[in-house]
């Protein structure tokens, strides 16, 4: 199995796809912002910062697929932005099952100074909801708790990437 990943893994079509599907979830959240006015908050934020992690690194083997160098440090990404991303997603999940005055999130994203996305793209990255709240649900599953399941696939795919970068 991990030696289809590596032949897919050096193809654009596999690549693009990626990248369109986290495209794909940084639309919906937009939707639900702007088209369901459900406010994001500074995890959500986050979580959409790890998403885009993935669509950059997806768009960077996208460019050449074939080269082993930028093939592996696109991976690399992949799997940082996944882990990242499961790991806001399990963590923004326990303020929402666990809720506690004592325990809450900021209502500041706090990004290094040479990335300010909040000020730069503040339509896509400044909170203005509570981490807590649960605000929507699908078949009695929370936001945070459906982002884990994409996420998880996510790093999924992108360690069977890695593995198959060392099958013949």
């Amino acid at each position: 199995m991990a030696k289809i990943f590596r032949i897919w893994s050096m193809q654009r079509r596999p690549w693009l796809i990626l990248a369109l599907s986290a495209i794909v979830f940084e639309l919906v959240a937009l939707y639900f912002q702007y088209g369901k006015n459900l406010q994001p908050c500074v995890m959500c934020i986050y979580e959409r910062t790890a998403m885009l992690g993935i669509v950059l690194s997806a768009l960077l083997a996208f460019i050449a697929p074939r080269w082993l160098l930028l093939r592996f440090i696109a991976t690399v990404g992949f799997i940082a932005s996944s882990s990242w991303g499961l790991l806001l997603a399990w963590q923004h999940m326990q303020l929402q099952l666990h809720p506690s005055p004592f325990t809450t999130c900021s209502p500041y994203p706090h990004f290094p100074n040479w990335l300010k996305l909040n000020d730069w793209f503040p339509w896509m990255f400044q909170p203005h909801g509570d981490c807590s709240l649960v605000v929507w649900k699908l078949m009695n599953w929370s936001m945070p708790q459906w982002l884990m399941v994409a996420f998880g696939v996510y790093l999924i795919m992108a360690l069977l990437i890695l593995a198959g970068q060392f099958r013949r």
